[in-house]
Order: C-alpha cells, then structure tokens, then sequence
C-alpha cells in the first residue's frame, strides 16, 4: 500500500514459476516465485512439506503426482498472489495439472535434450507477435486441438492445451530474446534450501 493509503497497482509485465523439491525424508517443498520482464523478484511463496500417506498412494494411484504438484501445491501458492502472472512456467510436467484449477495459461520448460526435432514436411502455422516475433506452432497428426511445443527466443515451451499456445505469444511478446525461462527454478531451488537451513532441518 502506498503511503496515502492508495493501494499500489500489480505489475502489468509479471512472469510466474512454479516447481516442486523432493526431499527423500520430509516430502514435497513447493516453490512460487514471481519475476517482471527485468528478471526481478516481485514475490516469493514456498509450501510446508507434503508427504502422502499409503493410504493416499493406493487410492490416487497414477493421479497422484497431478494431485499433489497440481492441486495440493501449485493452486495453494498460486491462490492469493499479490501479483497475477500473465503466465505461469514449471519444468515438471506433473505441474501442468494446475492449468485445470487457474484461468492462467501455464507452459513447461523444456530441456535441451526434451526437445522434440520437427519433420520439415510437417505443416505449421506462423503466429505474428509483437514487436516482430514469431511463433511457429507444429501440427500434430490426432484429431482435435493437439497440446504444442513451440519456441520463444532461446527458450522452448510446451503446453497441453493448444490454444494457450496463441495467449502465451501475445502475452510474452516483450519480454526480451535472451531471457532465460529455465534459470528462475534454479534460484526457487536455492531459496528453498536456505530456508530449510534455517529452520534447522
């Protein structure tokens, strides 16, 4: 709030990233930390430790990964932020799940070596963004809207659901070319980690 009492407004260019820490004896740390186009911190979450049961595990079965880094993380940090992201970024795919609970478009970060090679007799649409940009968004062969993998300057992206393709181009058209999507889960790791050690774990 601003000192007459104003309250503040959200930054219009905030970038979110969500990722999910296992720690073998205490469970799942989650971590949220919202970034401008800069690459600035605008806001940081992390979760308290989850660690399903045996109950849990039977009865979720092959859910239980979407339920725990979707539900159970992901929409508890996302759910009350000061700053709502234009778009939310998570490098595992469990993660993904949270596109269900939000109406925020949210894209994995692909890895070099994840990165799918593109046939060049595949057909493609060219989607304009501003600034010059483009996105090359490759058709698969199911029928109805495929998830897509698609470029955004060095980074490579991928949703599973093909119309946020489009909304994320337009929504991240100014961030710049080398802005590293894939370095803020890094820094979310290191964050957790230090505040492990200081509550003596």
């Amino acid at each position: 709030m601003a000192a007459d009492g104003r309250n503040e407004p959200k930054p219009r260019n905030c970038l979110g990233f969500l990722t999910v820490l296992e720690c073998p004896r205490d469970g799942l740390f989650g971590g949220y930390l919202a970034l401008d186009f800069r690459g600035r911190p605008l806001e940081f979450r992390c979760t308290a430790p989850i660690k399903p049961n045996r109950a849990q595990q039977i009865l979720y079965g092959a859910t239980l990964d979407d339920y725990l880094y979707g539900e159970q993380i992901g929409k508890t940090l996302l759910t009350g932020c000061k700053n709502t992201p234009l778009v939310v970024c998570a490098d595992q795919s469990a993660v993904l799940a949270v596109r269900e609970l939000i109406d925020v478009p949210v894209a994995l970060v692909e890895a070099p070596a994840a990165q799918p090679e593109v046939a060049p007799s595949n057909p493609a649409e060219t989607i304009p963004g501003n600034g010059g940009k483009t996105w090359r968004l490759h058709s698969a062969h199911a029928p109805g809207p495929p998830p897509q993998h698609f470029p955004l300057g060095h980074n490579r992206l991928f949703t599973p659901v093909a119309a946020d393709a489009t909304t994320i181009a337009e929504r991240l058209a100014d961030l710049p070319d080398g802005f590293d999507l894939a370095e803020p889960f890094a820094r979310i790791r290191e964050a957790i980690e230090e505040a492990r050690r200081a509550g003596g774990e």
